[in-house]
């Protein structure tokens, strides 16, 4: 089976999880002979797991800005939530632009994820981020306010694409894989 770039591997996990495919990076190899995608799960664990993420946000006049930021990521939605200050840089350009990329801070094992975020205003919706929030982070911060969590805006992302490669010289070429949403 071949998707746009490529090749689609034929493992899925379930029926909702993305196929992974082949990302056109023939300059780097990606292509040859004894390619096959990482499976989602191997992505899914890496977002699970890490504590910190890069996101990347832009502001209405295209000026990147990069930071880490605590998060959570949730596979049966494929969703990734974070809250963050009303006053960060960051709140100012979703506003304007809410295009984002996240990745968790590995840069051996890489996952790195595009999509759109938006505030998260339901009441409901946004408990069930606090929570897992709370059960996450606590393990590091157990001082951690659930009142100073709550306080705070909380934006979902819904991914459109995801890359993955592994930066190990016998892997990079037959392991880098794209999945879309």
């Amino acid at each position: 089976m071949y998707g746009a770039a490529g090749p689609v591997t034929d493992t899925v996990n379930s029926m909702n999880d993305p196929v992974g495919e082949m990302p056109a990076m023939e300059d780097y190899g990606v292509g040859r002979p004894g390619w096959h995608a990482l499976p989602w799960s191997w992505a899914n664990e890496r977002l699970g797991a890490a504590r910190n993420f890069w996101l990347v946000t832009c502001s209405a006049a295209g000026r990147p800005h990069a930071l880490p930021v605590w998060g959570v990521w949730d596979n049966a939605d494929h969703r990734f939530a974070f809250s963050c200050s009303p006053n960060a840089r960051k709140v100012a350009n979703l506003a304007a632009n809410p295009h984002v990329t996240f990745a968790p801070e590995d840069t051996v094992e890489c996952v790195s994820v595009q999509g759109t975020a938006h505030r998260v205003d339901d009441l409901d919706r946004k408990e069930t981020w606090v929570e897992r929030y709370l059960a996450k982070y606590r393990t590091f911060s157990p001082d951690l306010s659930a009142d100073f969590v709550r306080s705070q805006p909380f934006f979902e992302v819904a991914p459109d694409l995801a890359f993955a490669i592994i930066e190990r010289e016998n892997e990079f070429a037959a392991r880098a894989t794209r999945w879309r949403f």
